[in-house]
């Protein structure tokens, strides 16, 4: 029989369980719960608790905080509380329901081995189908590693899911779908050339968290925006999570990552909950506080106001929940050593505790001018379910923003739209009109064509709709606004010529986006290729579907030599990685502008033309051993001859020729060859970069 432990009145400060060689501390937040317990557990799959601890109101609790100190307690206890309070009341906002098992929301390993939603969601005990978390150890030898510096401007961010990046069985990993399975593809990275991985949600989530139709399918939430322990690397990329590890398996990515020279950014999901609506799950928040830390109805408090589409909001203005976010967040950067955050539908934090939009929101300025956050990148996705879009005016400055205006026209253009030079112009340059008049800069623009949500790079090219039917919701589900173009032919042909143009158009896109001012980002699988067949939703695909398919890298050598070489290309032109706006004029030490702009001949820009869709543009090195780009963009149905410009001193050579095949297609600078002409014949569908050598 398991021992009991004797007990202190514990401290309220830190939050959550804090383990030393006496014992383990216990704090909780429950402004209005009236009966507290704690109940500790041998293993996180046991029937039955070794020892319930109710707290005294007298003893354990100072002000809004419920604590106890545990002598002796080993790491590795697993524990739950559970609370009781105004009972029913949900017209009054609480939800507290006295056998209901709660996680600790500072909980820094859970486990979901017993997990059922269903039970959480139904009044009566679910001690037996609960998560619970574990008291951790948290010592770790970083061996000197702490969080990069990589200046925004050389940023490069890939975009991936960590369990999807290696569970496809080509990937040959030893432990698939893991954190540490991550870490053995960190060469391919390398090679790769970004910079920056930026991983859609490890914080844990609710795998169960999917509409009826599609659980009843056996499908599950595979993205992750279903947070529930915010403290807590997700127990599903663990090797051995039964053992509380998560810490440590975590440290070591973002170690190894730290290592080979990339940052770690996390994408985080602070605008909702797991909990969902009003008949949604007791798991922590809504049994410990539902009233503080969601966005209520005023009239009636039982209903949970939703601007996220996901059922509750999280009233991230509330003092002690934006608290409770930027203490996570330094969290994850001082004791984990990540770089950077994006926030999933940013925009909902931006509302006050009555939905309305704050000019000045204090959760959101509380993150930016955070000392422990100084350094830390934050990425804005500007919007949020509701209808309010922000980018280009999100709070704040240091703030980066998913360009959703810049994904826009990039798709227009490469499909072949007409009319939109001048928008093309302003968003290659780093969206001035959003960004400038605010004294905020081109780093303030994260550029991207794809990204988890929607089309794969070579789905875009490949199917007009989206066929998401396999997600179990009839096909309502995703976005119907693609701004995509097959081609010719809806989903996999034979046709070589449409084959041909569709990966053209993959290296065109690459081209553009790498060649443009602010902050690049590539999805994950976009550089071999790989499709989902249209589905343009694979949220709760965890298969074959989304996984990536490494075979894909042999099958594409040629596009992943593109892509690797685009990226090498960019690195060697500060000209294109600017820190500040680009100004048309002719800088200090130069004899012609910064950037000029043309159309087939040299300083006639097509921009009344409502037909035009050619592009080109010189931009001068920055450096003194930088080479010159001229860049052409001809994205019609049309061969087409245009001029070169004369540099005094200087020759152009061809670097890129996305209508050529491999090699050929993008040639490194040692292996260029001058070009002697001042007229370059530019094939339809195509973009051609020259980099000018001294004669």
């Amino acid at each position: 029989m398991q021992q009991e432990y004797k007990l202190k009145h514990g401290k309220p400060y830190p939050s959550g369980s804090k383990f030393n060689a006496k014992g383990v501390n216990f704090s909780i937040f429950s402004r209005y719960a009236e009966q507290v317990e704690l109940l500790l557990f041998a293993s996180p799959d046991c029937d039955e608790p070794f020892q319930i601890i109710p707290l005294k109101k007298e003893i354990n609790k100072t002000f809004f905080s419920w604590h106890v100190y545990v002598t002796k307690l080993p790491a590795g206890t697993w524990y739950t509380w559970r609370m009781d309070g105004p009972g029913q009341a949900r017209d009054a906002g609480f939800r507290f329901e006295k056998e209901k098992h709660l996680l600790d929301p500072w909980a820094h390993a859970i486990s979901q081995k017993r997990w059922n939603r269903k039970a959480a969601c139904k009044p009566g005990d679910n001690g037996r189908t609960a998560m619970r978390c574990v008291v951790t150890d948290d010592r770790y030898d970083w061996e000197g590693d702490t969080p990069l510096a990589i200046r925004s401007e050389k940023a490069i961010v890939y975009e991936l899911h960590v369990g999807g990046f290696t569970r496809h069985p080509s990937s040959k990993v030893t432990h698939p779908g893991t954190f540490s399975g991550l870490i053995e593809k960190i060469p391919y990275l390398q090679k790769l050339g970004i910079t920056h991985v930026e991983l859609l949600p490890v914080m844990a989530f609710d795998e169960q968290d999917v509409p009826g139709k599609t659980a009843d399918m056996g499908l599950k939430n595979y993205w992750g925006y279903s947070t529930h322990s915010f403290f807590s690397p997700h127990p599903g990329y663990c090797v051995t999570p039964e053992q509380g590890t998560h810490v440590q398996e975590f440290r070591d990515l973002v170690k190894a990552l730290h290592n080979a020279g990339m940052g770690v950014i996390m994408d985080v999901v602070f605008n909702h909950t797991a909990e969902a609506g009003a008949n949604g799950p007791v798991i922590n928040f809504r049994g410990i506080g539902g009233k503080t830390f969601y966005h209520l109805d005023q009239n009636d408090k039982s209903i949970l106001r939703d601007y996220t589409g996901c059922g509750n909001t999280v009233n991230a203005n509330h003092p002690l929940v934006a608290r409770f976010i930027i203490s996570c967040l330094e969290y994850w950067v001082r004791e984990m050593h990540v770089d950077g955050f994006r926030f999933d539908l940013a925009s909902a934090m931006a509302r006050g505790e009555n939905g309305e939009v704050l000019q000045d929101p204090p959760v959101l300025w509380g993150i930016e001018l955070s000392e422990q956050l100084v350094k830390t990148k934050l990425i804005a996705e500007a919007w949020d379910a509701a209808g309010l879009y922000q980018v280009g005016s999100f709070p704040g400055y240091r703030w980066a923003e998913w360009n959703g205006r810049y994904r826009d026209i990039i798709r227009q253009f490469v499909r072949g739209d007409k009319g939109i030079l001048s928008e093309l112009a302003t968003r290659i340059s780093g969206s001035s009109d959003l960004y400038e008049h605010q004294g905020r800069l081109p780093i303030n623009s994260v550029n991207f064509v794809t990204c988890h949500d929607g089309f794969t790079l070579y789905d875009l090219f490949s199917y007009n709709e989206k066929h998401n039917s396999a997600n179990g919701e009839d096909n309502r589900d995703g976005c119907s606004n693609n701004i995509s173009y097959n081609c010719g032919v809806e989903g996999d042909t034979k046709n070589v010529d449409i084959i041909a143009l569709r990966r053209k158009q993959a290296k065109n896109v690459f081209s553009i986006l790498l060649l443009s001012q602010g902050v690049p980002m590539l999805l994950a699988g976009d550089e071999i290729l790989h499709s989902q067949h249209g589905n343009n939703n694979c949220y709760c695909q965890d298969n074959e579907l989304s996984w990536i398919d490494w075979n894909m890298a042999n099958k594409n050598a040629d596009i992943l030599r593109f892509v690797q070489q685009m990226i090498a290309l960019r690195k060697r032109h500060p000209s294109i990685m600017r820190r500040r706006f680009l100004t048309g004029e002719v800088p200090e030490g130069k004899n012609i502008a910064d950037i000029s702009w043309h159309g087939t001949e040299i300083n006639k820009p097509l921009w009344s033309d409502p037909e035009a869709r050619i592009l080109a543009f010189t931009l001068i090195g920055v450096e003194d051993d930088e080479a010159d780009l001229h860049i052409v963009m001809n994205m019609s149905d049309e061969n087409t001859s245009i001029q070169l410009p004369k540099i005094l001193g200087k020759k152009w050579c061809v670097a890129i020729d996305s209508s050529l095949k491999s090699p050929y297609d993008i040639v490194a600078p040692q292996d260029q060859k001058p070009f002697n002409e001042s007229i370059y014949a530019v094939n339809n569908k195509t973009i051609v970069v020259l980099e000018n050598v001294k004669c």
